[in-house]
C-alpha cells in the first residue's frame, strides 16, 4: 500500500490522523495488558514474598532504564519503522520467556517486554509529534486513551484467569499474538515520516548530555514529575494491588479483577479532555492528584485487614490517575522544543522505568517491617506533593 492512500489513513498533507494512532495504541495495549496482571502474581509464586517481588521489579526496571537512555544511540542510524519493529518483536520474545515459568525466564521476559514497550512507546510518540498538531492534543490524547479501555479492562483479568486455569504459557501466547498483530497493522499502515527528519532516522546523541539538557528546562522537569507520579500509582496498583488481595485472603482472581476494574476509569478520558478545555490543564491535573492522594492513603489504612474496602478506594484513585493519563502528557508535548523532540522524548520516557526502580527499592526495605498496605500510604502522600507542585508551577493558561 502506498503512503498516500487511502484517505481514511492519511490526509492530503500525508499526516496520519487521530484514529491511526488510537488503533496502534489499542493493539499495543493488548500486547502488554495480557501479562500486566500476571507479572506480579507469577513473580510471587516463584519467589514467595512481596519483598522479593520488589527486588525483581527493581532489577527489571533498572535494566530497562539503561536501555531507554541508550535508545537514541542504538537506533541512531535506523529508520523509525525498524525501531518500532524491533520493539514489537521484543514484546513477542518477552512473552515467550515469561511463559517458561522459571526465575530466569521471569527476569529476561520482563526486561524484554518492558524494553519492547519502551521502544514502541517512544517511537509512536515521535510519530504523534510529527503528525498531530499541538492544538489538537487535548482531543487526540484522551481519544487515544479512551479507545484502549477495552484492552485494559478485559485483558488483565483474562490473563490472570488463563494463568490460573491453563498455566503460565496461556496468557503469554495471547500477548505474543497481539504483538504480532500490532506489527502487521503497523506495516500495513506505512506511516509517513514528515520533513522533520527526512531520513526517518532516530538521531544519535550522548545520553548523559540529553539528561542534562532535559533537567535544565523547568517545564520539562515538571512534566516528567507529573508522569512519574501518575506512573508510580499505576505501578503500585498493578504490582501490589493483586498482592494486597492475595495477602488479604481474596485470592488471585480478585487480583486480576482489581486491575481490570481500575481500567474502566479510562472511559473517563474524553470527559477529562473536555474538562481540561473548560477549566484548564493545571486545575484538572492538580485535582486528580488530590483524589489519588486521599484515596490511596485510605486504601493503605484499610489494607489487608479489609481488602474489599482498600480495593474500592484504589478504584477511586484510579479515576484520578486516568485523568492524568488523559491530559497529563500534554504538559510535556507542549513544552518540548521542536528540534529536541527525539532526544528529549527518550529522556522523558524514563519516568516509566524510574517509577518502577525507585519505589521498588523503597518498598523492598519497608516491606521487611510492614505489610503491603504501606505502599499505598506512601504513593498517596507523594501524589499530594506533586499535585501541589502542579498547581503552583504549571502555567495558568495551559
Amino acid at each position: 500500500m502506498s503512503e498516500t492512500s487511502p484517505r481514511l489513513i492519511l490526509s492530503d498533507d500525508k499526516r496520519a490522523g487521530v484514529w491511526v494512532f488510537s488503533l496502534l495504541f489499542f493493539i499495543d495495549s493488548m500486547a502488554r495488558a495480557f501479562s500486566t496482571g500476571v507479572l506480579s502474581i507469577q513473580a510471587y509464586d516463584l519467589v514467595g514474598s512481596s519483598q522479593k517481588v520488589s527486588m525483581l521489579a527493581g532489577l527489571t526496571s533498572g535494566s530497562v532504564l539503561v536501555l531507554t537512555l541508550l535508545m537514541p544511540m542504538m537506533f541512531g542510524h535506523v529508520r523509525r519503522r525498524w525501531a518500532y519493529t524491533t520493539g514489537a518483536l521484543m514484546l513477542v520474545a518477552g512473552s515467550l520467556a515469561l511463559g517458561s515459568f522459571t526465575l530466569t525466564g521471569q527476569i529476561a521476559g520482563a526486561i524484554m517486554r518492558n524494553a519492547g514497550a519502551s521502544i514502541t512507546s517512544v517511537t509512536l510518540q515521535l510519530y504523534i509529534l510529527d503528525h498531530i498538531k499541538k492544538a489538537d492534543l487535548t482531543r487526540s490524547e484522551p481519544l487515544r486513551l479512551g479507545l484502549s479501555t477495552f484492552a485494559w479492562v478485559v485483558c488483565p483479568y483474562a490473563g490472570v484467569w488463563l494463568y490460573q486455569n491453563y498455566g503460565a504459557l496461556a496468557p503469554q501466547l495471547c500477548a505474543a499474538a497481539s504483538a504480532l498483530t500490532l506489527l502487521a497493522v503497523f506495516w500495513y499502515l506505512r506511516l509517513h515520516d514528515t520533513g522533520v527528519l527526512q531520513t526517518g532516522t532516530m538521531q544519535p546523541f550522548n545520553p548523559i548530555a540529553n539528561v542534562k539538557q532535559f533537567i535544565s528546562q523547568p517545564r520539562l522537569r515538571l512534566a516528567w514529575l507529573i508522569a512519574f507520579a501518575r506512573s508510580g500509582f499505576w505501578m503500585a496498583l498493578f504490582t501490589y494491588g493483586p498482592l494486597l488481595m492475595i495477602e488479604g485472603g481474596m485470592g488471585k482472581i480478585a487480583g486480576g479483577e482489581i486491575i481490570s476494574l481500575s481500567q474502566l476509569c479510562l472511559l473517563l478520558a474524553l470527559l477529562f479532555g473536555y474538562a481540561a478545555k473548560r477549566l484548564g490543564l493545571r486545575m484538572v491535573i492538580a485535582l486528580c492528584f488530590v483524589l489519588i492522594c486521599v484515596t490511596s492513603i485510605l486504601a493503605g489504612g484499610f489494607g489487608t485487614a479489609a481488602p474489599w474496602a482498600a480495593g474500592a478506594f484504589l478504584l477511586l484513585g484510579a479515576a484520578g490517575a486516568s485523568g492524568i493519563d488523559a491530559v497529563g502528557g500534554i504538559a510535556y508535548l507542549r513544552a518540548v522544543k521542536f528540534h529536541e523532540r527525539q532526544r528529549m522524548t527518550a529522556v522523558y520516557r524514563t519516568y516509566l522505568e524510574l517509577s518502577d526502580v525507585l519505589p521498588s527499592l523503597i518498598y523492598m526495605v519497608l516491606l521487611r517491617y510492614a505489610d503491603v498496605s504501606i505502599v499505598f500510604v506512601l504513593i498517596g502522600a507523594f501524589a499530594g506533593f506533586v499535585g501541589l507542585l502542579s498547581w503552583r508551577h504549571l502555567p495558568k493558561t495551559m
